[in-house]
């Protein structure tokens, strides 16, 4: 039943479509094309793969590595979100490229 509530709202959400002085260039098209390929799940074990990296790194005694490798993690799951959003969306917010 919620299901066909959702339907019911999203039908009636007017159509919204980016003006053409609002597209992406050439340049963001194709890095988001050439991200798009990789697998979403990319992202997330890169950030798992910094904040592992973060704790070895400071159990050996080597603080400032370990807080600058560290803070890769938040970076990487913003990008691995806007590559989902690109994926689901499109770069100019309609679907495709």
């Amino acid at each position: 039943m919620d299901s066909m509530m959702m339907d019911i709202e999203m039908k009636n959400q007017p159509e919204t479509r980016p003006r053409p002085e609002h597209r992406e260039g050439k340049v963001a098209r194709t890095i988001e094309q050439q991200t798009a390929k990789l697998p979403s799940d990319t992202f997330l074990w890169a950030a798992l793969g910094s904040i592992g990296l973060s704790l070895v790194l400071q159990m050996s005694g080597r603080e400032e590595k370990a807080n600058f490798v560290g803070q890769w993690a938040p970076t990487l799951l913003i990008l691995g979100l806007y590559n989902k959003i690109v994926k689901l969306q499109g770069s100019d917010g309609t679907s495709g490229f």
